[in-house]
């Protein structure tokens, strides 16, 4: 997923990007959702998301 469309999924969240980076952002998005804010922190396998939406993204 690219910055613009996670900057798209923010404001329809309510979330202002403003200059955060993509990794800050999804983290954002995942607490709002009420996730664990796991994006990017090598624990893809150990986090338990398997229907996040970030997953195919994360590293």
């Amino acid at each position: 997923m690219n910055m613009q469309q996670v900057k798209e999924i923010a404001k329809q969240r309510g979330i202002k990007a403003g200059s955060m980076k993509k990794a800050d952002l999804v983290r954002t998005i995942q607490s709002d959702e009420g996730n664990e804010a796991c994006y990017g922190t090598n624990r893809a396998d150990s986090c338990g998301q398997d229907s996040c939406l970030w997953r195919d993204d994360c590293n």
